[in-house]
């Protein structure tokens, strides 16, 4: 297995990017970017201030304000988001959030802003990155690019149940309606749309468990390496 490399995640909300991503850096012994995280946190200050997420030249003026860290390990082993040096990993995971999130993503400035910290990740170390655009943009030359997708009638389930747990549930249909809506956004955004890359491999876990969807990812992996 080569010492250092990348593998891009890329796949629309609820496919499960983030949670076998970091089951499968865990395996592989390799850092986790969650790059909707960091998006997450943009979306979060422009949430918490008051500013419409479409509001480009708002957003764009929150940037130079903003100290964001990333900080890995700790007791989870996990990536957490600092903001202004307080840890508000939970606070981004809020509902209403996701939404903001999508919008502010959509904005060029802001990508364009986040671009070059997300490649300084890669080139430091190896890594396994997920979100919308790593195999189409960000990192074009990864060793492996997947995508990760599930019928939204699937991605709305778990992401019901999710909700569920964490204690802030919501009606089913409202679930799927915003996964639909979210799903839109990000496939008709000008700027680096949602698409599977041309050389990714395309993964389906709506018939897949857990345990089954990071066993092929991690046998795909592997023998790509």
């Amino acid at each position: 297995m080569k010492e250092h490399y990348a593998i891009a995640i890329d796949g629309p909300s609820g496919a499960g990017k983030s949670t076998l991503a970091k089951a499968i850096a865990a395996e592989l012994k390799i850092t986790y970017v969650d790059t909707g995280a960091i998006y997450r946190t943009i979306g979060y200050v422009a949430w918490q201030r008051g500013i419409a997420p479409e509001d480009e030249a708002a957003v764009l003026s929150l940037l130079p304000q903003l100290e964001i860290g990333i900080a890995h390990g700790g007791e989870d082993g996990l990536q957490h988001m600092l903001l202004d040096g307080e840890d508000i990993t939970d606070q981004i995971r809020l509902p209403q959030i996701s939404m903001y999130a999508s919008a502010v993503s959509a904005i060029p400035g802001v990508r364009d802003y986040l671009l070059e910290t997300q490649r300084t990740f890669a080139r430091r170390q190896s890594v396994i990155m997920d979100g919308r655009d790593i195999g189409t943009v960000v990192l074009p030359d990864a060793d492996i690019k997947i995508y990760l997708t599930a019928l939204p009638e699937i991605r709305a389930q778990r992401r019901f149940l999710e909700l569920e747990q964490r204690g802030t549930p919501k009606p089913f249909e409202e679930v799927l309606a915003e996964i639909i809506e979210r799903d839109y956004n990000d496939m008709h955004r000008d700027v680096a749309p949602l698409r599977a890359a041309e050389d990714a491999v395309v993964i389906d876990t709506s018939e897949l468990d857990f345990e089954q969807s990071r066993e092929l990812l991690l046998k795909t992996i592997e023998e790509r390496l």
